[in-house]
């Protein structure tokens, strides 16, 4: 990787700056932090815009996990079985608005058909190849932005309460054993070996040995802009919905003055359509929305990995802040006031399964995972103008899959060989 791409342009014209570069990412998510290292260090100069600093909104809020294991996605329930089950709107793991159904329902029946066994199929090869290059992307930008530190090769388990789930959760890993994943299948003595200071009392569990895990995500992503400036890019705190064409490429106001550039990458996450549809675009994007908060760990125990409670739908993390509560699903409207109603469940059965002590944060944070129905993100040129490109959709797996996304759109804009074929994720497949 090359140290620094071409510095950007910027003209004083009256009392106005026009900052001019080749390339403007939209979005200092990771996804967006991420597109931009790789555009730089193929030559391109490049200004990052986002209205807040970098890894503020969604790549703030995860897991922290960059999961290598996720071979198939996150589908819709079919069984009747199922349906049932969180049709009653009081599980952990998924929760909805029921003022929102009426309009998420037409979304909702596309994931629904996608989640099909032969789209699902589909779906889990087109995402393969990205998967499969989570951690080789990773680990390079995470040494040159000397932050390997906040990097933990330790995996993550995913624990079962009761032998029929255990049984169930076993049953699927032979996908995985079929895309020669590291995991094993645990007793409830093996899990107090890793994890001591679990619950007892639990069914049995399985550890994924591939993915790695960090304890400040936010911190990462930061880490990655850090190194972007350090070589050279430009970071412009302005509202990315300003772009417009222009003469010779694309504008949007900065807090000084005009940004100019060739061409534009939206990385926007959730905030993507806020910006396309005045252009003219309908992609079918929804959002689930989710909470996250950190707690003390009770006296002197002590959190090794991410914890999945799988019969429950929710997620113990050990964070830089605490130990980290992340809850499933919740279908609402992306600006609506949060409704911390799967947190405050989630909290009681956490506290079931590890001794967590009071809370660190004053109030919950709540962020949005943008999606699309296919379960499968947009990743390549905008259809309909030229110097335009879409990187967004990536669902529960953004943090993960930031660094492969910005390899494989940098060079698709600088017209070099991919890393994998992008033609899977492509705008126009709607």
């Amino acid at each position: 990787m090359r140290a620094s791409g071409r510095p950007g342009g910027r003209l004083q014209k009256g009392n106005r700056t026009v900052i001019r570069s080749d390339v403007a990412v939209l979005g200092a998510g990771i996804i967006g932090v991420s597109t931009a290292l790789h555009l730089q260090a193929r030559g391109r100069s490049v200004v990052l815009v986002d209205r807040r600093g970098p890894g503020e909104e969604t790549s703030h809020g995860n897991a922290g996990l960059i999961e290598r294991a996720s071979v198939v996605p996150y589908a819709f329930p079919r069984s009747l079985t199922e349906l049932l089950r969180y049709a009653s709107n009081r599980r952990i793991d998924a929760r909805y608005h029921w003022a929102f159904l009426p309009r998420i329902a037409p979304w909702l029946f596309q994931y629904w058909r996608h989640s099909s066994p032969a789209r699902l199929a589909e779906a889990a090869r087109a995402m393969l190849p990205l998967i499969e290059r989570c951690l080789d992307e990773h680990r390079p930008l995470l040494e040159q932005a000397g932050i390997t530190h906040l990097a933990r090769d330790t995996g993550w388990l995913s624990v079962y309460r009761s032998a029929r789930s255990l049984e169930a959760g076993v049953a699927g890993r032979a996908v995985a054993a079929a895309h020669g994943l590291n995991f094993g299948v645990l007793d409830p003595g093996q899990i107090r070996a890793l994890e001591p200071h679990l619950a007892e009392g639990l069914a049995g569990g399985v550890h994924w040995m591939d993915p790695v895990s960090v304890s400040d995500p936010g911190a990462v992503t930061k880490g990655y802009a850090e190194l972007f400036l350090r070589r050279g890019g430009r970071l412009v705190q302005a509202d990315a919905r300003s772009l417009q064409p222009a003469e010779g490429g694309w504008s949007l106001q900065g807090p000084d003055g005009p940004v100019l550039a060739r061409e534009a990458v939206v990385a926007l996450g959730p905030w993507s359509l806020d910006l396309l549809r005045p252009l003219g675009y309908r992609l079918p994007l929804a959002v689930k929305r989710g909470y996250h908060m950190h707690y003390r760990p009770r006296g002197n125990a002590v959190l090794n990995r991410p914890v999945l409670d799988d019969d429950q739908g929710f997620l113990l993390t050990p964070m830089a802040r605490g130990v980290r509560l992340t809850t499933g699903v919740e279908m609402g409207p992306r600006d609506a006031p949060p409704t911390p109603v799967q947190l405050r469940a989630a909290e009681e059965a956490a506290r079931i399964l590890f001794p967590l002590e009071g809370r660190v944060d004053d109030q919950p944070w709540m962020g949005a995972r943008p999606c699309l129905p296919d379960m499968r993100p947009v990743i390549g040129p905008a259809p309909r103008h030229k110097g335009l490109w879409l990187a967004f959709g990536h669902a529960h797996h953004g943090f993960t899959l930031g660094p492969v996304t910005g390899r494989l759109l940098a060079e698709m804009i600088t017209g070099g060989e991919t890393v994998v074929d992008p033609a899977p994720y492509r705008a126009d497949r709607f």
